[in-house]
């Protein structure tokens, strides 16, 4: 099967301060802007199901809203408890204002 890109957002849509969230089949994604870049996230903290895009954005890191575990928005590491597992990252592009993300690596 061949690996697709999934169009999650136009560039208008993500600023800094408030991430954009999508559904690509059942995973759900969590769209960033740190400077004049994209990245991709899984969007649910594993260590509690919150939704990431409604966390602390600064920085270049994530916190969650619920407990406060931060997360590297670039690399998916996670920078501080209670959370103990990395974000699984996504591949992103853009094209023109559209935000692309691919699942697999």
């Amino acid at each position: 099967m061949a690996e697709e890109w999934h169009r999650v957002a136009s560039t208008s849509e993500v600023d800094e301060d408030e991430p954009a969230a999508a559904e690509i089949g059942d995973k759900l994604v969590a769209i960033f802007k740190v400077g004049e870049e994209f990245f991709a996230t899984e969007n649910v903290c594993p260590h509690a199901f919150v939704m990431l895009s409604e966390g602390f954005v600064e920085d270049g890191q994530v916190e969650c809203p619920l407990h406060a575990a931060k997360f590297d928005i670039r690399t998916g590491k996670c920078l501080a408890p209670p959370a103990e597992e990395d974000l699984t990252v996504y591949q992103v592009k853009v094209e023109g204002d559209d935000i692309f993300v691919k699942l697999s690596s």
